[in-house]
This record gives structure tokens, sequence and C-alpha cells, in this order.
């Protein structure tokens, strides 16, 4: 498996997930299939089927974590020095040439993107015509309403 970069507070994020699903839910679980197998017959047992099914999802998302970690690369954004350069886990400042429009993005990982946060996944159009930009330079975006070309105001690693 490759390498997955991820922020350090996407992997800090993806480490309490898999703690709460360790610690409290899978125990959860297990006590709701006790319980269901002790009122007798499983075969019209509506519980046990779904404690089951709860079971089969908790251990999955225990496994999709822990298959996740074990391959991410952390990056910790002021631990970087790019020489101003957009890398992985830098914030963007930009402006849309045409709008006017200003918008600040950092680059990460594809488990941390939420773009109402202004969080851009790696793989991402916008991400990857920024990747090795500098401040002034122009990135050309393809995007569903067209070219958008967005100039560089800043680059910082936080």
């Amino acid at each position: 498996m490759a390498t997955l970069p991820i922020t350090k507070r996407g992997a800090d994020k993806l480490k309490a997930e898999l703690h709460q699903l360790k610690a409290f839910e899978r125990p959860a679980v297990i006590n709701a299939i006790a319980e269901a197998r002790a009122q007798g017959d499983l075969s019209e047992n509506a519980e046990y089927e779904a404690a089951k099914d709860k079971q089969g999802f908790v251990e999955g998302r225990i496994q999709e974590i822990e298959g996740k970690l074990s391959a991410a690369q952390i990056i910790d954004p002021a631990d970087l020095h790019a020489d101003g350069r957009v890398v992985f886990g830098a914030t963007v400042s930009l402006e849309d040439e045409d709008t006017g429009d200003k918008v600040t993005y950092q680059i990460v990982g594809e488990d941390e993107a939420d773009i109402k946060l202004g969080l851009v996944n790696i793989n991402s159009p916008i991400a990857r015509a920024l990747i090795g930009k500098e401040e002034g330079d122009v990135a050309e975006v393809q995007a569903p309403g067209g070219l958008r070309r967005w100039e560089v105001i800043s680059v910082s690693y936080r």
C-alpha cells in the first residue's frame, strides 16, 4: 500500500475515532449481541440482526482506520520549509482573477477534506493546480463552470 499524506491534525482525529470505536462502540455492540442472544431464538430476533450489522460496521471501520494510519505519512505543516511554494499542508490565500473573490484553503489528505472549512483534498483539481506555485503565480483550474484563474496571494505553513 502506498503512503497516504495526512496532516498531524487529521491523524489525531483518526486516532481519536479509533479510540472511541475500540473503547466504547465495540464493547457496547458486544453487550447488545449478548443481550439479544439471551432472548432465545436468533432466527427471528431483529435486535440480534441489528447488533450483528452494527458489529460488522464497527469492525470494518476499525480495520479501515488502522490501515490508513499504518500507511499514513504524517506531515505537520508547522515543520514545513518549502521556501514559499505550495505543498501538502500549506495554507494558500487566492484571488479569482475574474471576480476578485478571495478564498483561503489548506491542502490536506482525503479524509480531512471539508470545503466548508477551507480544507481541500490533495487530489482535487484546485490542489493539483496549486502544488509548486509561489506567491504571485497564477493557477488555472478547470472547474465545472469553465476555466478559472486564481492568483496566489500568500502561502503559509501553520
